[in-house]
């Protein structure tokens, strides 16, 4: 544990409302929210702003304490939680949750990491505009954890991910120098771009504490729809027949299987199914209109399923006809992995392979895994149209779980792993490394990505502070040096 003088430090700098040691606060943040990984911390520091998180970190850096960053502690894979050694920090972006400037014209918002998502999309929504970034923890991610994992969600087809969507931003980097990259410039060739080494970083070389997003228009109207279809084949021809008509249009497009839809009605209140009919597959698509010159999204959508369903393409069919059903069907998909939980323990693999071999990748590789493991059930879902699939396995019913993750759960990981690798796909699609997928990583990655990323990381953080132990895989701690 940090020396007590050394933490009263802190304390100067942050003030009673920016720093906490008591374990009821702290408590709530030392565990992620899968509840795999629980650590611990002696104090929660809570700057409000990037002069204090500049004088946190210089501290943290003479005195070469490891401080994690956290914003909502929504993220699946442990990146900002702290170990099990009571050395490290948890540095909290939370209070820096201001929206600083809007600009229609421009469609740019300007604000401080700690923003939550959800409230992001109401400001934008003031200024008629659109961020084009969602996902089920809306209510609680917050900015600067998106853009340290690149977050993904339902719009990345359209819309792409996190990266695409930051102009610029601001960061305090492991020595306590704060990086200025604020200036939304379309064109900027001073060199290597720290910026976009920062998106998607997981904190490993510098905070991000303000940014700089772009955002879309706001939509003039919408059209979800629901299709029953028979398989992931199904559904792949599906998004291509609907890519080939409608590409400009689509802006998401998910499968779920049956039992996934089973759990949420089951597990989740005010959830019900779209279709009166059973289908082994389901397809939840979103057309939009943001151009008075476009055809309403629902006649599309109509014309479009009358020629898909004439073609095989699917077997039932019904499109939501209000917001509060359009959003009940979104619904549905965002708490597949909140239902999953209350069905019980699984393995959550995010991953991603070439959206053509997606289909491929479930259909054969799930009887696979159930065969070899007898007792488990996969549960494969996702963004059909851009490759990423969440691929969990449920643990047999009655086994003791903690031998059960480190016996056949490490095996499993591995098998899906490897299969992903001759895919030639990835094991973290959208949600990163952090410390759940850093061990696969490092026996996975080709030597070249690692090499690389542990120069960068050793360069910046030479005395590895920021977030040690979260997604590049070093050979020794530098802490004690």
């Amino acid at each position: 544990m940090p020396d007590v003088k050394i933490l009263s430090k802190f304390r100067t700098i942050l003030g009673p409302k920016g720093y906490s040691d008591e374990t009821d606060v702290i408590a709530p943040w030392l565990t992620d929210w899968r509840g795999r990984f629980t650590g611990a911390a002696p104090a929660l520091l809570s700057p409000a702003n990037t002069h204090e998180v500049a004088a946190v970190v210089k501290l943290a850096a003479k005195h070469r304490i490891a401080l994690v960053p956290q914003g909502g502690n929504s993220g699946m894979v442990a990146g900002a939680t702290p170990d099990k050694s009571g050395q490290q920090l948890i540095l909290s972006l939370r209070r820096m949750n201001n929206i600083t400037a809007m600009d229609a014209e421009d469609g740019l918002i300007c604000c401080d990491a700690g923003v939550i998502l959800q409230n992001l999309h109401e400001a934008a929504a003031a200024i008629g505009r659109r961020f084009p970034l969602t996902l089920g923890g809306k209510g609680s991610a917050t900015v600067g954890g998106l853009i340290s994992t690149n977050a993904g969600g339902t719009q990345v087809l359209r819309h792409g991910t996190m990266r695409m969507l930051v102009a610029g931003l601001e960061a305090v980097l492991p020595d306590g120098s704060i990086y200025d990259a604020m200036a939304p410039l379309k064109k900027d060739n001073r060199g290597y771009d720290l910026k976009q080494l920062l998106i998607g970083a997981e904190g490993t070389i510098g905070i991000v504490t303000k940014t700089v997003l772009h955002t879309v228009p706001a939509l003039i109207d919408r059209c979800v729809v629901w299709a029953g279809v028979d398989s992931p084949a199904q559904a792949y021809d599906l998004l291509l027949f609907m890519q080939r008509h409608g590409r400009e249009r689509l802006e998401g497009f998910e499968i779920l299987p049956q039992r996934a839809l089973n759990a949420v009605t089951t597990h989740i209140a005010g959830t019900r199914p779209p279709l009166d009919t059973t289908h082994g597959w389901h397809a939840l698509m979103e057309f939009v209109q943001d151009d008075l010159g476009q055809t309403p999204p629902g006649e599309l959508a109509t014309h479009l399923l009358e020629k898909a369903m004439n073609e095989n393409l699917l077997g039932n069919a019904t499109i939501a006809s209000s917001d509060a059903q359009a959003e009940a069907f979104w619904k549905i998909r965002d708490s597949i992995a909140e239902a999953e939980r209350a069905e019980g323990p699984a393995l959550q693999h995010d991953i991603s392979v070439p959206v053509s071999a997606m289909a491929r990748f479930i259909e054969d590789e799930s009887p696979v895994i159930e065969s070899t493991y007898p007792g488990t059930k996969t549960l494969a879902f996702g963004h059909l149209g851009d490759g990423n699939i969440h691929f969990h396995v449920k643990a047999p019913t009655g086994m003791d779980m903690t031998s059960w993750y480190e016996g056949d759960g490490k095996a499993i990981t591995s098998h899906v792993y490897d299969r992903v690798r001759a895919y030639g796909g990835s094991l973290s699609a959208e949600h990163g490394i952090g410390q759940a997928k850093i061990a696969e990583f490092e026996r996975l990655a080709e030597p070249a990505r690692l090499a690389a990323l542990r120069a960068i990381k050793n360069a910046l953080d030479p005395l590895g502070i920021m977030n040690p132990g979260k997604l590049v895989p070093l050979a020794q701690t530098r802490l004690s040096a």
